[in-house]
């Protein structure tokens, strides 16, 4: 297909036509099959058409499509906010349904801003986030990610939001120093950025609980997300954690936010959300932020065409169901195990591997020129590219990136798949992964 009329990704080059999708599997129109080893963007975990979910969505479909949210509500999506809210952090009492991700943050940020001027706090304004982040690609959620490379050329259109550092602790925590006492430091920056800015007029701290795709699945330091909390509440903060890319069972428990051991203050999720059947985001919602609405102007202030979309949430419900009556949360940590495990056996003694992380099937690769340094390789070479094009020259879709410590140096591969791989697809997706990394370096 050397024409088309699809602004692509890439202008120089069009990409493979996926034509059918079975399990973990996708085929491409010359008849090749990749192991969906990054599941699209850490999207698809239940692989591709699924028969249950299908049905689900044949149903609404011949029930209704579409209802537009100022007129109706449906009994669909109605049972999927039940079913989330149940399964959710305790005090989260509604859910705001939105297309995606980048949909979510910016409902999450509107909602934060409305809160306190319901409660006759207008003058918080600001958000913290950290660098090395990402939350979406429209402006508001550019505008609070940390991803330099994303953000340098519409930089003069973004909000201005401040940026603390990352727990980033291969690159980051010194050495000898514990965790507590990188824990403490973090801390430390958080409030003492609070307090440049004035704390009575800051927002929100926004932070990826497993970080994605900019860094390559980091999971935070055990209390971590404690004490950021606590630095939250002691300034009355919100704390919006975004698990677009890492919540919906990927790290082994529904919600990723579960395994720290806090509860934020509104939670947007997305892609794991309806695997990929249709187009799903949702903010979750703590009851406070709900009745400081209910009692001030008595709705929330924005609103998209297809929020609760009929066939979106009958598809997302489907995809739930199936997670929990297939017991596909235990499957991701057993899996998440498994595939942990055949990394470090096959790249842990890597000359080029320094950082092999992550939870549950969201795990990261970090390649480095040197182990004993850390030192990255040269930028230029785009070693994340080239990764990424012999891992699907072996028929394998990972997730490579670059820019992985400051948004310039640094490569790191994302590793996403389905919750139903199986231990045979485990060890092909590790052997070609191995194959890809060794060409890439080589070539």
């Amino acid at each position: 297909m050397s024409n088309t009329h699809i602004l692509h990704r890439s202008l120089r080059q069009t990409p493979p036509v996926a034509t059918h999708g079975s399990g973990v599997w996708i085929q491409d129109s010359a008849g090749r099959s990749y192991i969906d080893g990054s599941g699209g963007a850490a999207v698809s975990c239940l692989g591709h058409n699924h028969p249950d979910v299908l049905a689900a969505m044949h149903a609404q479909i011949d029930a209704i499509s579409y209802a537009h949210t100022s007129f109706f509500t449906t009994e669909v999506a109605e049972r999927l906010a039940d079913r989330l809210v149940a399964d959710a952090p305790a005090g989260t009492s509604h859910v705001y349904f939105v297309s995606g991700g980048s949909e979510a943050i910016e409902a999450a940020l509107k909602m934060a801003r409305q809160y306190f001027v319901e409660i006759g706090q207008p003058q918080r304004r600001h958000i913290v986030a950290r660098r090395q982040s990402y939350h979406g690609n429209t402006l508001g959620a550019l505008a609070v990610g940390g991803n330099a490379w994303r953000r340098a050329q519409f930089a003069p259109l973004l909000i201005e939001v401040s940026h603390v550092s990352p727990c980033y602790a291969y690159r980051d925590q010194l050495p000898g120093e514990s965790d507590d006492q990188y824990t403490d430091r973090l801390a430390a920056e958080l409030e003492q950025t609070f307090q440049s800015l004035g704390p009575s007029s800051v927002l929100a701290f926004v932070a990826e609980p497993v970080v994605g795709a900019t860094a390559g699945a980091v999971p935070a330091v055990a209390g971590y997300f404690r004490k950021m909390r606590a630095v939250c509440d002691r300034h009355g903060v919100l704390l919006i954690a975004d698990e677009v890319m890492c919540g919906m069972g990927r790290t082994g428990t529904l919600y990723a936010v579960e395994q720290e051991g806090v509860t934020p203050d509104l939670i947007t999720i997305a892609k794991g959300l309806g695997g990929g059947f249709q187009p799903i985001g949702a903010v979750m919602v703590q009851r406070h932020i709900v009745e400081a609405m209910r009692a001030g102007s008595g709705f929330f202030q924005h609103g998209h065409t297809y929020l609760g979309h009929a066939v979106a949430c009958a598809a997302a419900l489907a995809v739930q169901e199936v997670i929990r009556r297939d017991h596909l949360l235990m499957r991701v940590r057993e899996q998440g195990e498994g595939l942990m495990q055949r990394l470090h056996a096959a790249l842990g003694g890597h000359p080029h591997v320094g950082d092999i992380r992550g939870r549950g099937l969201f795990l990261g690769v970090e390649l480095v020129a040197d182990r004993g340094s850390k030192a990255v390789f040269d930028p230029a070479l785009s070693l994340h590219a080239k990764v990424k094009r012999e891992a699907m020259a072996r028929g394998l879709m990972v997730y490579p990136m670059g820019g992985t410590i400051d948004g310039r140096q640094g490569d790191h591969i994302l590793i996403a798949p389905p919750f139903i791989i199986s231990d045979d697809e485990l060890d092909q997706l590790t052997a070609r992964l191995h194959g890809a990394i060794d060409a890439a370096i080589a070539g």
